[in-house]
């Protein structure tokens, strides 16, 4: 197989932001400044945040879909560039999808980059499934709505500080 047939196993999205870099960043590192996450058409969730903000530290965070469906995710901390760069491998120990801290490799990768455009921040998100994923694998994931939610979740980030999205 040659790296043009192999199957699709990442997406990227963009935005442009009407916020600094760093009240981006802040956004997706703050426990306080992290509520755009939870869906906001239901009640935030009692549990608290944990954040632990280094390369190796995890953020876990109650994820309410609707009144039937809550999880929690989150991600282990894998690069840490303030105000330009947030790697993890997503999701959270007994949440979903669930991570084994010993072994990050097995779960979505995920990069937020940040760039200044003029007075705005270009936002660039990528979520990168395990090279180990078989096409069948791969596609489970994007069936499950993988790319929608990360969407759906950050345009309520994206929504609070005034933004135009584009998607690619």
């Amino acid at each position: 197989m040659t790296d043009n047939a192999r199957p699709r196993h990442d997406f990227t999205l963009v935005w442009t932001l009407d916020a600094t870099p760093a009240e981006i960043f802040r956004a997706w590192t703050d426990p306080d400044h992290l509520d755009w996450f939870y869906n906001d058409r239901q009640p935030v969730p009692s549990e608290p945040i944990e954040l632990d903000l280094r390369v190796g530290g995890v953020w876990r965070q109650m994820m309410v879909i609707d009144e039937e469906t809550a999880y929690v995710t989150g991600g282990l901390y894998r690069e840490i560039v303030p105000d330009e760069k947030l790697v993890f491998s997503w999701g959270a120990t007994g949440g979903w999808p669930e991570l084994d801290p010993d072994r990050p490799d097995e779960n979505p990768l995920v990069t937020v980059l940040l760039s200044q455009e003029g007075g705005r921040t270009a936002m660039t998100l990528r979520v990168e499934l395990p090279a180990s994923l078989s096409e069948a694998e791969a596609q489970e994931w994007f069936a499950l709505g993988i790319r929608d939610g990360w969407r759906d979740t950050v345009d309520r980030l994206a929504a609070r500080m005034t933004h135009s999205p584009t998607a690619p």
